[in-house]
């Protein structure tokens, strides 16, 4: 009999609490400081959420996290920082470790997208040491304590292969019977003043507010924007308008020059919810 894959945690103790109680203590924090805390939460498609450490980006991820209903299923879309692994590097068995204990992969889930889009790549090395789907899943498990997830990181910056993969979980989650929301983890524009940071963050906000995935490719990349997880909310929009997305919603937006209060060089984190 095999081992079930356990991918352990690469950043916890750093980017947010390894210690369970100091971890949900913050996190319960942040969800409890937004500003829509005592409204029903929305039913959406989709969402994009940053991922820096929590003392910065915290307060983001935690407006989106309370607006959003959370499903008991959920598609993770990452960058891949780290340039290891396969381009379009899925996992489809086993769990992730949190210090909140450990979230299960949904294999069905994961086996109909490869199914349906085989360039998806069985890869848990691009996972081992990537941050960027990891601190999502403390804010998830919180407000979906029977979560269950796909982990997707995304190392190709080409706009048709988004573009198909938008597509291809779209007709997947179409096909289920109950709700997968579908998160977008990214940052915005990094290392730049906040005044250049905002502007240009703003730009690709706009793009995103209009659910314009070509929109949003071609402001990036024309336009220098450093927005690490543009692929995947690339991806995320062109699922989420194929599957009757009507608006989208800015939660937040914050620079981590909000807390650090250095304005020469910040990196930009919006929260939006797509419904």
């Amino acid at each position: 009999m095999t081992t079930a894959i356990l991918r352990h945690p690469a950043v916890a103790g750093r980017f947010y609490p390894g210690d369970p109680d100091d971890l949900r203590t913050e996190v319960r924090g942040y969800l409890s400081q937004a500003r829509f805390i005592n409204q029903t939460p929305v039913r959406a498609l989709g969402c994009i959420a940053p991922h820096a450490g929590y003392v910065y980006s915290g307060h983001v991820a935690g407006a989106v996290f309370a607006r959003v209903e959370v499903p008991k299923r959920c598609i993770v879309l990452c960058p891949n920082h780290t340039g290891v692994g396969r381009a379009l590097a899925i996992m489809s068995e086993g769990a992730w470790q949190t210090p909140l204990g450990d979230v299960p992969i949904d294999g069905a889930l994961a086996g109909a997208l490869k199914q349906r889009f085989p360039a998806l790549q069985e890869d848990s090395t691009a996972h081992r040491a990537e941050h960027a789907a990891e601190v999502e899943l403390p804010f998830l498990l919180l407000r979906q304590p029977e979560l269950r997830f796909v982990p997707i990181a995304l190392g190709t910056g080409q706009f048709e292969i988004l573009e198909q993969l938008g597509k291809a979980l779209a007709d997947v989650i179409a096909a289920q019977n109950d709700p997968v929301l579908i998160v977008a983890s990214s940052d915005m524009n990094h290392y730049e003043s906040d005044a250049v940071t905002r502007v240009k963050d703003h730009r690709a906000i706009e793009r995103i507010l209009t659910l314009d995935p070509r929109g949003l490719f071609d402001v990036v990349t024309q336009q220098d924007i450093s927005m690490c997880g543009f692929g995947p909310a690339v991806a995320m929009l062109t699922a989420a308008r194929q599957l009757g997305a009507k608006s989208a919603e800015l939660v937040k937006y914050a620079t981590s020059g909000d807390v650090s209060g250095d304005r020469d060089m910040v990196v930009g984190y919006a929260g939006v919810v797509v419904v």
